[in-house]
C-alpha cells in the first residue's frame, strides 16, 4: 500500500489517546515533534483529546481513556481472570470504529509514517490498541512505537481477563513497527518478555534555549498562593499519584518547619483516583504542612481565570519554587529532573530504578536519598537553602550535563538512527 510513494517519508501521524495539558507523554510527543519537523517532515496529528492545531488534527472522542464508555470497559477488563461475551463484544465494537477513524486519518493527511504515544504500551485503552495494531497489520505502514510505560511496570494490571489482547498489542510484534524505549531497562525488558529489538531514546529537553527569567507576571505567583517573605516554598512537579512519592515531600517540608516550608503541588490530575490524593492530604494535615494545590489559578499555560484572575504556569511554578522535590519510587524516565536541572534548581531525587541506571552514573550533583528521608538529607537540603553561590554552581554543572546528554541534538541524532531502517534519510 505505502510501496507507491517510492518508501519516502513526508507526512508523520502521531497516535495518542490523549495530546493536552503537561502530563509526560504529551510534553514528550511535542518535542519529537518539534524536533521532526526541524528535520523537514510534516506532522499530524490523532488523539481522543487534543488542544493541538485543529487543521493538523483529528480527535475522536472515543480513542480517549478517560471516556465514560472506555473507563467502563476498563473497570471490568483488570482484577478478574475471565470476562462475557458481551464486554468482548464491547470491546471489539469500539476497535472497529477507531480502526475506520484511523484509516480516515491516514487518507485524509497522506500519512507515511506512525508514531504511537505509549498506545501500544501500556493497556489504559484496549480497543486503542487494538485498532492500532490490526490497522499497521493490514496496511503494512511504517510506524515506530514509543514505549513510555510497559504493562508489567503496572501491578494493577496483572490480574485481569484480556490476555489475549495484552499479548497481540501491548506491543505488538510486526515486521514494520520499530520501537523505541525510554530508557535501558524498557529495553532489556522488552528483549526479554516479548523477543523485540529496540532503541533507547531518553526524554530530552530544549537546553539550547535558555529558561524563562522572572517577569513582572511571575512574580506576583507567591503572593497569590498564600507564601509570605521568608517562606521556602518547595516544588513537586507532579501529579497527585502514588509512586510520586508526595509523602516524602511532605515529610521534608516538616522538618523544614524553621525554614517554614510550604510544599506546591503544581499537576492536579488523578488519573488513578482519588484515595492517594486523599491520603496526601490527610497525611499533611497530620504532620502540619500546608500544601498547596490550585489548579483554579495553575495551568498548563499563562491566561486569566473566569473571574478574572491571572493564571499561572507550570514554568512559573519552577520560577518561583526554592527548591524541587521528586521523591518518585518508579519513573519511566523523569520529565520533571530534566525541567529543575533547565531552571537550575537544586532537586531532591528519589534513587528510583531508572534514575540509577540512566542518569545518576552521568555524575549529576543533587541531594538524592533511598526511598525515606534522613536527618542527612534534611541537612543537606538546609544548607543548600542558605548556600546561593553553592546552588549557582551545582546549577551551571548541572545544566552542562543535560544539554550534553539529554538535548533535542541528541533525539535527532537518536530519530535520524530509527529513520535510517524505513530507508530515510
Amino acid at each position: 500500500m505505502y510501496a507507491s510513494r517510492k518508501n519516502k517519508i513526508f507526512n508523520i501521524g502521531f497516535i495518542s489517546t490523549r495530546l493536552q495539558g503537561t502530563d509526560g507523554v504529551s510534553l514528550e510527543t511535542e518535542k519529537w515533534r518539534t524536533v521532526l519537523e526541524r528535520m523537514g517532515y510534516h506532522c499530524f496529528f490523532f488523539s481522543g483529546q487534543s488542544d493541538w492545531d485543529p487543521e493538523k488534527s483529528m480527535v475522536v472522542e472515543d480513542a480517549f481513556f478517560g471516556h465514560p464508555l472506555i473507563q467502563d470497559i476498563q473497570d471490568r477488563c483488570f482484577g478478574i481472570t475471565m470476562r462475557g461475551e458481551g464486554l468482548t463484544g464491547e470491546i471489539q465494537a469500539i476497535r472497529f470504529r477507531i480502526k475506520r477513524a484511523l484509516y480516515e486519518f491516514t487518507e485524509k493527511f497522506h500519512i507515511d509514517l506512525l508514531i504511537t504515544e505509549n498506545a501500544l504500551t501500556i493497556p489504559m485503552h484496549i480497543p486503542l490498541g487494538l485498532a492500532l495494531t490490526e490497522y499497521i497489520a493490514e496496511t503494512g505502514i511504517p510506524s515506530i512505537a514509543h514505549h513510555h510505560d510497559f504493562v508489567w511496570e503496572r501491578q494493577r494490571f496483572s490480574i485481569n481477563c484480556v490476555e489475549d489482547y495484552i499479548s497481540m498489542a501491548f506491543p505488538p510484534r510486526l515486521n514494520s513497527i520499530s520501537h523505541v524505549t525510554i530508557n535501558s531497562e524498557g529495553r532489556r525488558q522488552i528483549s526479554y518478555r516479548c523477543g523485540l529489538a529496540s532503541v533507547v531514546i531518553p526524554n530530552v529537553f530544549d537546553y539550547n534555549t535558555p529558561p524563562p527569567v522572572m517577569d513582572d507576571y511571575a512574580k506576583t505567583m507567591r503572593h497569590d498562593l498564600g507564601i509570605q517573605d521568608g517562606e521556602v516554598l518547595l516544588l513537586q512537579p507532579t501529579r497527585i499519584i502514588e509512586r510520586k512519592g508526595i509523602d516524602h515531600a511532605i515529610e521534608l517540608a516538616n522538618r523544614l518547619k524553621d525554614k517554614k516550608a510550604k510544599l506546591l503541588i503544581s499537576h492536579q490530575e488523578r488519573d488513578e483516583g482519588s484515595a492517594y490524593y486523599e491520603r496526601t492530604m490527610d497525611y499533611a494535615k497530620l504532620l502540619g504542612v500546608e500544601v498547596i494545590v490550585r489548579p483554579d489559578i495553575i495551568g498548563a499555560e499563562r491566561g486569566t481565570t473566569e473571574s478574572g484572575e491571572k493564571k499561572y504556569s507550570l514554568w512559573d511554578c519552577y520560577l518561583n519554587a526554592d527548591f524541587v522535590t521528586y521523591p518518585s519510587s518508579y519513573e519511566g524516565f523523569g520529565n520533571a529532573f530534566l525541567e529543575a536541572i533547565w531552571f537550575k534548581k537544586p532537586i531532591l531525587v528519589n534513587r528510583y530504578s531508572i534514575f540509577q541506571q540512566d542518569i545518576e552514573p552521568l555524575d549529576f550533583d543533587v541531594v538524592v536519598m533511598d526511598n525515606y528521608v534522613t536527618p542527612e538529607t534534611v541537612e543537606t537540603v538546609r544548607v543548600l537553602l542558605d548556600s546561593p553561590e553553592a546552588v549557582e554552581i551545582m546549577a551551571e554543572r548541572n545544566y552542562a550535563l543535560g544539554r550534553r546528554f539529554f538535548s533535542y541534538e541528541i533525539l535527532e541524532q537518536r530519530l535520524h538512527q530509527v529513520l535510517m531502517d524505513f530507508g530515510q534519510m
